[in-house]
């Protein structure tokens, strides 16, 4: 199928983090090595560096529509794609990272924390990201009451939340609607064209040390955090953000 959350927002993403309780290891040929065999799996990984902090980070063109990432930190392993043309495409080379992980870095399922699957959302607004949550996601909620005195403006709505969606705690479903106006610019009305983003993370934290693969977790969480934004994320939060914006233009 394709891509189902075009319509809504500018740029859409499926990340994935597989987070250790331990350092992973970060030596020349254990890195090379892993990033050698993603690379020929998807060539146009050209783009190799070093962050000061110890970061390393492999990716295609990022001035593509579409394109791949992936990163090796301390004690995180990330991958993400961009602007996917469907929602198989997207888990590919997530799949091939976890499929890879243990043997090439001697990473055992006895250390891991959490594997999480993020898919983001980034809908472009030049004006107060703030006011626009506001007005879409809160309507009459007793929160906006202090939007009710006279000149007041909105400069922080940025809502979170988390739920548990078993019964241990150990799979949780988080929203994170994150807006990028300052206070400068709702004080000068001179507004950058920024996006709103809207995160809907899946996360499975590992402390039953559960017996599927990496891969099949991740396939599960994904398919969950799919299911979510069809049935809740797309008609009750990313409709709702691009009518207000469309009502703005």
């Amino acid at each position: 199928m394709t891509n189902p959350y075009a319509p809504f927002c500018e740029d859409f993403y499926v990340n994935m983090r597989l987070g250790s309780q331990l350092t992973f290891p970060h030596s020349r040929e254990t890195v090379l090595h892993l990033f050698e065999r993603v690379q020929k799996a998807y060539p146009a990984m050209t783009r190799f560096r070093k962050n000061d902090n110890g970061e390393f980070n492999l990716e295609e063109d990022r001035g593509s529509h579409s394109y791949r990432w992936m990163s090796l930190e301390a004690k995180r392993l990330s991958s993400g794609h961009v602007n996917p043309a469907n929602f198989e495409e997207a888990l590919k080379l997530h799949m091939l990272l976890l499929e890879m992980a243990p043997h090439h870095m001697g990473i055992s399922p006895l250390e891991i924390d959490y594997l999480d699957v993020l898919f983001g959302f980034d809908l472009g607004f030049g004006g107060n990201h703030d006011e626009i949550i506001a007005e879409s996601l809160f309507g009459d909620s007793p929160l906006t009451c202090l939007a009710e005195e006279q000149g007041a403006k909105a400069v922080d709505f940025q809502p979170t939340v988390t739920v548990s969606l078993s019964d241990d705690c150990r799979l949780q479903a988080r929203i994170d609607v994150v807006t990028r106006t300052n206070s400068y610019q709702v004080r000068t009305g001179d507004y950058s064209d920024d996006v709103i983003s809207v995160y809907l993370i899946v996360r499975r934290y590992w402390g039953d040390r559960p017996k599927e693969s990496f891969e099949k977790m991740f396939q599960q969480i994904a398919e969950k955090a799919d299911q979510l934004c069809t049935s809740h994320i797309v008609p009750k939060v990313l409709r709702p953000i691009s009518a207000a914006i469309a009502s703005r233009s």
